[in-house]
């Protein structure tokens, strides 16, 4: 389901309602991209990185929980006026909507438990590699030799499950994004990194391609953070072990 949200007093308005950023995005632990403190405040690379850009326009930020799987079906409906969680820039998605410039360039890495034996893609051949269901990272085990992949849909819940699959040998490995997977396995001592991809991925924010005042104005906003140093700043402070991919 798609819960509506307050009509938009003004067609002129750079947003659904006016002075109100309505954020299509999940609540799972995708740290340190995206989480839930304690106390259920969101916050990360992506969440604060919104709230300055979302100062500098004079908006305020408010993020729904969605099921991954359903963020452009619900986009679509003109009840949401971005989806910013983790997205990557794909040709199949530009089809449906337009993205802003990058905020980050992304690789993607493979998790094992420990001791699997697997350290390179050569090693994952009869291997099942579970991964979100139409996302680039399921769709590089194509490329993987023998692979069998084992895509898992997009509930708000996706990560835990596959986390858990993984552990309970149901898949033999799990391919993600990076810094999640670096998270997982700092946080489980019975799972490793087995290698990375470095595809530099570059995620930026999905906006209808019936506003593209907005995205123009999301660009401008991306382009003085990046140019005044808060990005780099941010980027340090979340993601202090991969070097700023922006110049």
């Amino acid at each position: 389901m798609c819960p509506p949200l307050p009509q938009a007093e003004s067609l002129t308005s750079l947003t659904l309602e006016p002075g109100i950023l309505h954020i299509a995005a999940s609540d799972f632990d995708a740290r340190p991209m995206s989480f839930l403190t304690a106390d259920s405040q969101r916050t990360g690379y992506e969440p604060e990185l919104a709230r300055h850009l979302c100062e500098q326009l004079g908006l305020t930020p408010v993020w729904h929980n969605l099921p991954m799987a359903k963020f452009y079906t619900c986009l679509s409906t003109g009840k949401y006026d971005v989806v910013w969680f983790n997205q990557a820039i794909t040709p199949d998605r530009q089809q449906v909507v337009d993205f802003t410039q990058p905020y980050g360039l992304f690789d993607e890495a493979v998790l094992v438990k420990q001791d699997s034996g697997i350290a390179a893609i050569a090693d994952l051949a009869g291997k099942r590699v579970g991964g979100l269901a139409e996302s680039t990272n399921i769709a590089l085990v194509e490329g993987f030799p023998g692979a069998i992949a084992v895509p898992y849909p997009g509930s708000d819940q996706v990560l835990p499950e596959m986390l858990a699959a993984l552990r309970a040998g149901d898949i033999d490995a799990l391919i993600d994004d990076e810094l999640v997977l670096v998270v997982a396995a700092e946080e489980d001592d019975s799972l490793e990194i087995a290698f990375t991809l470095p595809t530099r991925v570059p995620f930026a924010i999905a906006t209808p391609k019936t506003n593209p005042t907005l995205q123009a104005a999301l660009n401008g906003a991306i382009a003085a953070a990046q140019a005044d140093g808060t990005m780099a700043t941010l980027w340090a402070e979340w993601i202090p072990w991969k070097p700023f991919p922006f110049g």
